[in-house]
């Protein structure tokens, strides 16, 4: 992603929506061979095999990629707010880069407890094993969701980039963090039944993987494209960040007996970072764009 986000500074959105699309689609062909790989042969075998195969595939496309030379991309590009390349401690320094941050926990939150816990959501619902039929394909609910969802995670990601190329950043992530809200919300009322847990699974999931192609072309954008790799990478540890907070969805499900009150929460944190992408960060980059333009022309 870094890579592309210095190669296309002009479209950095449908770049990094394109990179990050092997990460969530890629996977969809590995569900169901996985999990019969399991059954057969257990999960120590299966993990081993699975990594050494992926290991060496990324080992061998690594050799083909460089970064572009000085000269062969825009110094700014067309989309960019920055004015100058901000090295990693200049950005954590800025109050941005914490709003960043924190509406990413807020968003990968959300989408990483839906993503852990699928399955005993399923069950709860009681519709894991229960056959449904969509677009030509017939398959348990749950083995259903963690196929189509890692389809929908990957296009997300370019398209969203895409939009967000045309309409700007912030506006993107008001639509797209605004529908998983609402999707996830919807899910909590009608995910008893199996068609509908699969197509609102789906939606969640749609709306969630953009946030690995909008979050590091915006802060390409904030804080330009030379240290773009490690700036991105450490607004990336917001998902770690989120990470843990997961573990505590099960202590809620227990002590309300089901995940209403998760989906609520999850819900309304994604709510609030869309109403902080329009209410918060567009107005911050925005100052912070017209403070550098000032201060490019007293220097100059």
């Amino acid at each position: 992603v870094g890579n592309a986000l210095k190669w296309f500074p002009d479209r950095r959105g449908l770049a990094a929506g394109l990179t990050a699309m092997g990460f969530g689609a890629g996977s969809a062909f590995t569900v169901v061979p996985i999990q019969n790989m399991i059954k057969a042969s257990g999960y120590e075998y299966t993990f081993f095999w699975f990594g050494i195969g992926q290991g060496l595939i990324v080992m061998l496309v690594a050799l083909f990629l460089n970064s572009p030379a000085k000269g062969q991309v825009p110094a700014i590009a067309r989309v960019s707010l920055a004015r100058r390349d901000f090295a990693p401690k200049e950005m954590v320094s800025t109050p941005v880069f914490w709003v960043m941050y924190a509406m990413f926990v807020m968003m990968a939150a959300g989408g990483l407890m839906a993503t852990a816990q699928l399955a005993p959501i399923a069950k709860d619902f009681n519709v894991a094993g229960v056959p449904v039929s969509l677009l030509g394909l017939t398959l348990p609910a749950l083995s259903f969701v963690l196929t189509i969802d890692r389809v929908l995670n990957g296009l997300t990601r370019p398209f969203f980039g895409w939009v967000s190329d045309n309409i700007g950043r912030e506006n993107t992530m008001f639509i797209a963090f605004g529908l998983e809200g609402i999707g996830i919300y919807l899910l909590s009322l009608y995910g008893s039944d199996p068609y509908l847990f699969v197509i609102l699974s789906g939606l969640v999931f749609f709306a969630w993987g953009e946030i690995y192609s909008l979050f590091p072309s915006t802060c390409a954008d904030s804080f330009g494209s030379k240290y773009a790799a490690t700036n991105a990478g450490l607004l990336y540890t917001a998902k770690g960040t989120a990470a843990a907070i997961v573990p505590f969805t099960n202590v809620i499900s227990e002590q309300t007996g089901s995940w209403h009150a998760v989906f609520l929460i999850a819900a309304a944190l994604n709510i609030v970072a869309a109403l902080l992408a329009l209410l918060a960060l567009k107005p911050m980059r925005a100052r912070a764009a017209r403070a550098a333009v000032m201060e490019a022309d007293r220097v100059a």
